[in-house]
């Protein structure tokens, strides 16, 4: 093959690589909050989108962070714009259906730190759905 099919071809695997690790996220679980579904210390691999589900697991920037220490958290998906707020959630959003621009989000855990303490979150503040458990945290 030419040199230049060869250059182009690195240069085509460059850019694919490149795109691939600007849509991928991994996060580390820290703490106890998505327990049973994840525990502290699990590695999970998330994609960055902007359409999400409830139902979904994702990241978002912690409302808290620097005071709380952590930058990302990982959370249920709850209610979406339009849908009901939860009831449990009511209080801390300060309304009955979740507004444009806003959602929702629960740890499976019931002592979670989530909407029912922080409100509702910014939707563009949800950076990536979970989609699966690269490791699980040793025992």
């Amino acid at each position: 093959m030419p040199t230049y099919v060869w250059l182009l071809l690195a240069a085509a695997a460059a850019a694919g690589i490149a795109l691939v690790r600007r849509r991928l996220l991994v996060v580390t679980v820290a703490g106890d909050s998505m327990s049973p579904s994840y525990g502290d210390g699990d590695v999970l691999l998330a994609v960055q989108r902007r359409r999400f589900a409830v139902g979904d697991v994702v990241v978002f920037r912690n409302p808290l962070h620097p005071n709380a220490g952590l930058e990302k958290l990982v959370k249920r998906l709850v209610a979406v714009a339009g849908d009901p707020v939860p009831a449990e959630i009511r209080s801390a959003a300060g309304c009955d259906v979740v507004p444009p621009g806003k959602v929702a989000v629960r740890g499976d855990n019931v002592d979670s730190v989530d909407s029912r303490r922080l409100g509702l979150i910014p939707a563009a503040d949800v950076q990536a759905v979970v989609r699966l458990r690269l490791q699980e945290a040793a025992s």
